[in-house]
């Protein structure tokens, strides 16, 4: 008899801590489980998305119709990413600097990356350098870039000023990229030679 009410006892021990909020805990407990899983699937699908998207990416060989497609179909890819900035180098190189600076900027645009972010900031301008657009090149060096990526962007800003005659501003990048290089740095003697050409 007393192994009946020790169960007994058990179950209105169940009945009261489901009561008082054990239904809480349960439904917590299931919460978690459907969130890891959904965590789960949704990490599988950006996989196979990326992997999709790189896929793609290796076939553009700087077809831009390619590109467009890959670019609305996988945004968000980092392969689309380098896909782009490969692409608008093959259009600069062949002197389409309409199409190259459409590419740059779309990365610009869509990856927010810092690499990404300097690789086309630092092509962009030098795009603009070599269409005349001066105050535009100026205007896009001076955005806010990480810091890793300061000399690259100091000594095309250089080159700006110096397209422009304005030996001072150019030496004065020029000179603040050679502050920001490591001294083991190859371009080191390269900035020293633009300096000593003003």
């Amino acid at each position: 008899m007393s192994a009946h009410h020790e169960e007994l006892q058990e179950i209105e021990n169940v009945k009261y801590y489901w009561n008082k909020g054990g239904k809480w805990v349960v439904v917590a407990l299931v919460a978690a489980a459907l969130g890891y899983l959904v965590n789960v699937i949704y990490q599988g699908q950006v996989e196979s998305k990326n992997k999709e998207a790189a896929t793609l990416a290796a076939q553009i060989k700087g077809d831009t119709a390619k590109l467009q497609a890959l670019q609305q179909s996988h945004s968000a890819s980092s392969a689309t990413a380098q896909a782009t900035l490969e692409t608008a180098k093959s259009l600069f190189d062949n002197g389409k600097l309409d199409e190259a600076a459409t590419a740059y900027r779309w990365v610009l645009d869509n990856h927010k990356a810092p690499l990404f972010q300097a690789a086309a900031t630092q092509n962009l301008a030098n795009v603009l350098l070599q269409q005349k657009k001066f105050d535009e090149a100026l205007a896009l060096l001076n955005n806010p870039i990480d810091a890793h990526f300061a000399p690259a962007i100091n000594e095309i800003k250089g080159d700006v000023y110096a397209a422009q005659g304005k030996a001072a501003e150019a030496k004065q990048a020029y000179q603040a990229a050679l502050d920001t290089l490591p001294e083991n740095a190859l371009g080191r003697e390269f900035l020293e030679m633009k300096i000593g050409a003003l």
